[in-house]
C-alpha cells in the first residue's frame, strides 16, 4: 500500500489529546475562533433541520459531524480566495461571514433573499463573500473552480480557488477532467473532498475500488493527503501546506478529509434503513467539536465566553428567524427581473396572464416586468 493511500495525518485523537508532540502553529486567537464558528455552524444546522420538519423551509442538507472538515480548510484561505461549494457547507459560509440574516432569507426565499427565491435552500452563492452559487447535480462544481484558477493563473492574480465536493462527486467524470486537467496546467486550486463515507446511501466501499481517495490525485499529477476530518487541527495543517503550494505556482492539491456525516443526506433522507446504530455510536465518540473543546480546555482556552455560545446564539438565530419569516414572498415581477435586458413577448404574455390567474384565485397584482 502507498503511502498516501494508508497513512491518515492525525494531530488530536478522539478524547482532545495529541497524538505527536508539536501541533501546527495556531495562535490562541485562531484557535477561539475556529471553534465558535464550528459550534456556530453546528447550533445553525440543528435549528435549519428543525426548520424543515415543521414545515418552515422545504429542504434542508445536514452538515452535523463535518465542522471541522470545513471550519480547518476555510481558516486557511484568504477573502479575495474563491470558494466552490457543494450543497453542505454551512461551515464555511459562516466563517466567510455570511449573516445569519442572508442565510435564513435565502433558505426561506422571502424578498428580501438576495438570490430572490430562484435557489433551493442551502443552495446559496454571494460574490461578496467570494462564495459561489452551486448547483444539485454531483461534481458540476469542480470543473467550475479549475476553470476560475487558471483564469486568475493568466491574469497573474494571486488567488486560488478551493473546490469542496463529496466521496461520490469522485466517480463523476467531472472530477476526473478536472484533475487532469488541473495536473497538466498546474492550476492554483485545492481539491476538497469530504470523505462522509455515504453518496446517499451508498457506502463508499461500493463506490470505488481505490485504497483511498487521497490516492486518486497520483494518477494525475496531483498530491494527495489524507486527513482525519474530525480533527479540525489536522485539517488547518493539511490545508495551509496545500494553500502554500498553490501560491508557490506548484499546482493543485487533493485532500481527502475523512469525515462522516451524523445526519441524514437530506432531509428527504432516512439514514437509519442503510447503516447501523453501532457505526453512528462509533463516530459520535470522534465528535470533532468534542474533541476540539477538550483541546482547548487543556489549554486554559475554554471559557465562560466560548460556553455562553451555546445559549446566546441560538436565540439570535430564533430573532433572525422570526424577522425572516415575516417579510413575505418575493413579488411577483422578480420571475423574469434581471433575467433578460428585454423580456421576450411568449414572456411577458406569459406573465399577464399568470397576474389574471392570481387575480381570480384572490391573489394580489404586482407591478408588471419592465418595472
Amino acid at each position: 500500500m502507498s503511502a498516501v493511500a494508508g497513512q491518515m495525518r492525525q494531530v488530536l485523537n478522539a478524547e482532545g489529546a495529541l497524538v505527536g508532540d508539536t501541533p501546527p502553529h495556531v495562535d490562541d486567537k485562531l484557535l477561539r475562533r475556529m471553534y465558535t464558528v464550528m459550534l456556530q455552524a453546528r447550533l445553525f444546522d440543528e435549528r435549519a433541520l428543525a426548520l424543515q420538519r415543521q414545515g418552515r423551509i422545504g429542504f434542508y442538507v445536514p452538515a452535523n459531524g463535518q465542522e471541522a472538515a470545513q471550519i480547518g480548510t476555510a481558516a486557511t484561505y484568504k477573502s479575495t480566495d474563491w470558494i466552490f461549494p457543494a450543497y453542505r457547507e454551512i461551515g464555511v459560509a459562516l466563517w466567510r461571514g455570511v449573516p445569519i440574516a442572508t442565510l435564513t432569507n435565502q433558505f426561506i426565499g422571502n424578498a428580501k433573499d438576495i438570490i430572490k427565491g430562484r435557489q433551493m435552500p442551502n443552495h446559496y452563492g454571494y460574490k461578496k463573500w467570494g462564495l459561489m452559487s452551486p448547483s444539485s447535480p454531483i461534481a458540476t462544481q469542480i470543473p467550475h473552480a479549475v476553470g476560475w484558477a487558471m483564469a486568475a493563473k493568466i491574469k497573474r492574480d494571486p488567488h486560488l480557488a478551493a473546490v469542496y465536493f463529496g466521496d461520490g462527486a469522485t466517480s463523476e467524470g467531472d472530477f476526473h477532467v478536472s484533475m487532469n486537467f488541473a495536473g497538466v496546467y498546474k492550476s492554483p486550486v485545492v481539491f476538497n473532498c469530504q470523505n462522509n463515507h455515504y453518496a446517499i446511501s451508498l457506502p463508499v466501499e461500493q463506490q470505488t475500488a481505490s485504497e483511498t481517495i487521497a490516492v486518486k490525485g497520483v494518477a494525475y499529477g496531483i498530491p494527495g493527503v489524507r486527513v482525519d476530518g474530525n480533527d479540525v487541527l489536522a485539517v488547518f495543517s493539511a490545508s495551509t501546506e496545500a494553500v502554500a503550494r498553490a501560491r508557490r505556482g506548484e499546482g493543485p492539491t487533493l485532500i481527502e478529509l475523512v469525515t462522516y456525516r451524523m445526519g441524514p443526506h437530506s432531509t428527504s433522507d432516512d439514514p437509519s434503513r442503510y447503516r447501523p446504530d453501532s457505526e453512528v455510536a462509533e463516530w459520535k465518540r470522534r465528535d470533532p467539536l468534542v474533541r476540539f473543546e477538550a483541546y482547548l480546555r487543556s489549554l486554559n482556552l475554554y471559557d465562560g465566553e466560548l460556553d455562553s455560545i451555546r445559549e446566546q446564539y441560538p436565540l439570535e438565530l430564533a430573532a433572525q428567524i422570526k424577522e425572516a419569516e415575516s417579510v413575505g414572498p418575493p413579488d411577483y415581477h422578480t420571475l423574469v427581473e434581471d433575467v433578460f435586458e428585454h423580456t421576450p413577448w411568449h414572456l411577458e404574455e406569459a406573465y399577464v396572464e399568470f397576474l389574471e390567474e392570481i387575480k381570480e384565485f384572490g391573489g394580489h397584482a404586482h407591478k408588471g416586468i419592465g418595472g
